[in-house]
């Protein structure tokens, strides 16, 4: 019974390793010589690992790098800047779990009249057991996919991302998911954003039904973004693969001493992770394109499930009700997609 409770964590693992180790032809990352000078990047959960990694890049780059993220403040805005060797990084508190706290954030950045260039949503997490956000949301369903599609909504609305960006080069939204989303049923719209209690054994089965959600959110802000084929909001999805990171610092005690020295030894360090990510946010190629889905650096289509477009129409209604319960403060003042007041 114990093998069984855990062999999908197991799957997860080799399924990692395996994929990491693999060859075949791949797009050529972003070379360090391509500059995004003056380009303001928000990073979502950029105080550790991945998201960290793709902020020292982001800013080694010239970008102006707005990390946001729930702790970390300020000791990884300062690791950020030293290694990076910029300035121009800014800390930004959030917490996903939190549309409160959501809203406060893009509430400060449409006071500061902030435009953003580039957004990476980063943020996630694989807690142990079930975890209900503060409105009552599953924490990764939250976390991975509700704030994802708040934050968007918001900077549309508000002006801090523009389509068809006056200055010549389309803004670019790059979502970080995983290719467990293909192991996911389909999204149960009867019972859309319902909290199930969940224990070890099952939390990969919501994790991968959280990126399931990013991916087919993905591809339908792609085909509302740019509904005749010209592309005015770059939007892209990814896996970056196998990454050392501290996901899995919620596993428990008898565990973490088989996990961590894998994860430490088999998975890419998070500075080599990045390369996807930051490819998406910076080639040339990828800004001239939309609805990519990369893993690690090869191109291939998402699930047929993620590409489903009446899921995609599906999901972005039953999400979009789900967050009029939520509604930004009566004080906020609603600008619509072009940033001007309605």
């Amino acid at each position: 019974m114990e093998n069984r409770r855990y062999e999908g964590i197991g799957s997860a693992v080799s399924n990692a390793i395996a994929n990491r180790f693999s060859r075949g032809g791949a797009p050529v990352p972003a070379p360090a010589s391509r500059r995004i000078d003056g380009k303001v990047c928000l990073v979502t959960g950029a105080n550790r690992g991945l998201g960290k990694a793709v902020a020292i890049d982001l800013a080694r780059r010239g970008g102006r790098v707005l990390m946001a993220c729930r702790s970390g403040h300020p000791e990884a805005g300062e690791e950020v800047r030293r290694r990076s060797g910029s300035d121009a990084v800014e800390m930004r508190k959030v917490d996903l779990a939190d549309l409160a706290s959501v809203h406060a954030l893009c509430d400060r950045l449409d006071h500061d009249r902030t435009r953003v260039d580039i957004l990476v949503l980063n943020a996630g997490l694989m807690p142990a057991r079930a975890r209900r956000s503060a409105q009552g949301y599953d924490a990764m369903f939250a976390v991975h996919f509700l704030a994802n599609r708040a934050l968007i909504d918001r900077f549309l609305a508000d002006g801090v991302i523009r389509p068809s960006d006056r200055r010549g080069e389309t803004p670019r939204i790059v979502f970080v998911a995983s290719e467990t989303h293909r192991s996911a049923e389909p999204i149960d719209f009867d019972d859309f954003g319902g909290f199930a209690d969940y224990g070890l054994r099952d939390g990969l089965k919501h994790y991968a039904s959280s990126k399931l959600h990013v991916c087919t959110y993905a591809q339908e802000l792609s085909r509302r973004l740019n509904p005749d084929g010209e592309v005015r909001v770059a939007v892209h999805s990814l896996c970056p693969g196998a990454v050392s990171s501290d996901l899995a610092r919620e596993a428990p005690w008898f565990l973490k001493p088989l996990l961590i020295p894998v994860i430490r030894l088999c998975f890419a360090a998070p500075a080599k992770a990045a390369a996807p990510v930051t490819h998406a946010c910076c080639s040339e190629e990828m800004g001239r394109r939309s609805g990519v889905y990369l893993h690690l650096m090869r191109e291939k289509p998402p699930a047929p499930l993620a590409t489903d477009e009446a899921a995609g129409a599906r999901l972005w209604r039953e999400s979009e009700a789900l967050l009029s319960r939520h509604p930004p403060p009566a004080s906020h003042e609603s600008r619509n997609a072009s940033g001007a007041p309605e």
